[in-house]
């Protein structure tokens, strides 16, 4: 597929693409229908959607993607209410993630070309998320972005650019403020 290759590709017209966000968009219908205590139920939507699901994974609905299966979250993740994952490209999520609510996760980005743009041609570049990051609430995270291991991203931050590991960054743009220690 040309969006894993990183190449523009028709995010708008391709009949292939439209129905797999239609696909995904079924699951996300079902998902959002459980009751909270139909954790198992909940559970098994989640195995169907996301490429990758560890054990002990939360998706607290609302919540919106466009294909689930460039999605892949490690143990014990959480994702807090109202967030969405434009997952175009890969999103992965290590281990022990913890993501507060309202945040995004935006693979995909369109050209600046006004005429490319109205043909429905995208980009998407993959996301990485490292084991054991906090992110906080309301926080954009933009195509391409990785986030180091034990990372702390303040609320409301937009990360246009890489985050090293063990470090706490906030702000617009994102920026790292000072190492984390013990």
């Amino acid at each position: 597929m040309k969006a894993h290759a990183g190449k523009l590709y028709d995010a708008n017209y391709d009949p292939e693409l439209l129905a797999e966000r239609a696909a995904c968009a079924e699951l996300l219908f079902d998902y959002h229908q459980l009751r909270p205590s139909q954790e198992a139920e909940r559970r098994s939507l989640l195995h169907r959607l996301f490429g990758r699901v560890g054990e002990n994974a939360t998706v607290v609905p609302p919540f919106h993607c466009d294909y689930g299966y460039n999605i892949e979250v490690g143990a014990n993740f959480f994702l807090n209410a109202g967030c969405v994952i434009l997952d175009g490209a890969k999103v992965r999520f290590g281990d022990n993630v913890f993501v507060a609510p309202h945040c995004g996760f935006y693979t995909a980005g369109h050209p600046l070309d006004v005429a490319r743009r109205n043909q429905g041609l995208e980009y998407a570049r993959p996301i990485t998320i490292g084991d054991n990051v906090w992110i906080g609430a309301e926080v954009c995270v933009l195509p391409g972005v990785s986030i180091g291991e034990g990372s702390v991203i303040g609320a409301g931050s937009i990360v246009t650019k890489d985050i090293p590991a063990h470090v706490l960054a906030f702000g617009n743009p994102c920026r790292v403020v000072r190492q984390l220690t013990e």
